[in-house]
């Protein structure tokens, strides 16, 4: 409780010592405006359904981008992790993929997929698939020997180990790649944005720069905050939910 307090009171005491800074003669309102300036931008925006469409788009880019890379990463985990001949020809041409960076690449998936939504869900998708994949490779292989043992003398077949020992045993990192995936996809939908998109809160950044309105630039950075901090208590709410219902399913066997 006093940690949350002292929290509190260090937000308080920086907002309060921007106000003054934004507010005095040594620094201007286009490089620093006073957050009560913010706060009338976004509120404005807000009010007058401004804001909404972008923040829609980029919430679909958002969802859409994570559930395909999401969903590409955990069978490629799952590949790899199940087969060693798999991991040996695949993985270098994945980890390739991966330390290009995807602005680089942004240029070339506009000539692909042209401008507006579907460009930036494939970013997206590149951006949450190797968190996901890595997490899900690592989780199956720190399995107990012993526990694969028992399940070979039990007889099961390799899909039921892979389902119920391998999958349960990596469940906490496979989650924990799942909540890397849901920060970064929001990173891929704004910059995608950036380079090939209409609309969206990303395109709403470099609008408000051509127009040298640093407040509406402040007010949308404070939108994108909210959306990521959203998504990740989501994130955090289905990583107790599958958890809990993996603890119950194990009691009741």
């Amino acid at each position: 409780m006093l940690s949350r307090l002292a929290s509190l009171a260090l937000f308080v005491a920086l907002m309060l010592g921007w106000e003054m800074l934004a507010r005095g003669d040594q620094v201007s309102a286009l490089v620093l405006p006073a957050p009560s300036v913010i706060w009338d931008s976004l509120w404005n925006g807000l009010r007058s359904g401004y804001f909404w469409p972008h923040l829609i788009h980029t919430s679909t880019e958002l969802v859409l981008g994570l559930a395909l890379g999401c969903f590409a990463g955990l069978l490629g985990g799952i590949a790899l992790g199940e087969s060693a001949f798999l991991r040996r020809l695949l993985f270098p041409y994945v980890l390739v993929s991966q330390v290009v960076p995807k602005l680089a690449l942004a240029p070339l998936f506009i000539v692909w997929f042209g401008f507006g939504m579907t460009s930036t869900v494939v970013i997206t998708a590149l951006i949450c698939f190797f968190p996901l994949m890595e997490n899900t490779l690592t989780g199956l292989q720190q399995v107990e020997p012993r526990k694969l043992e028992l399940f070979r003398m039990l007889g099961a077949t390799r899909l039921q180990t892979l389902w119920r020992l391998k999958i349960p045993s990596g469940l906490p990192v496979i989650l924990a790649g799942f909540r890397v995936a849901v920060v970064l996809a929001l990173v891929g939908a704004v910059v995608g944005e950036f380079i090939g998109g209409s609309k969206g809160l990303g395109a709403l950044i470099i609008a408000s720069q051509g127009m040298m309105d640093t407040p509406l630039m402040f007010a949308v950075l404070l939108l994108i905050t909210v959306l990521g901090l959203v998504m990740y208590q989501l994130a955090l709410g289905l990583e107790r939910l599958l958890l809990w219902t993996h603890l119950k399913d194990n009691f009741k066997d």
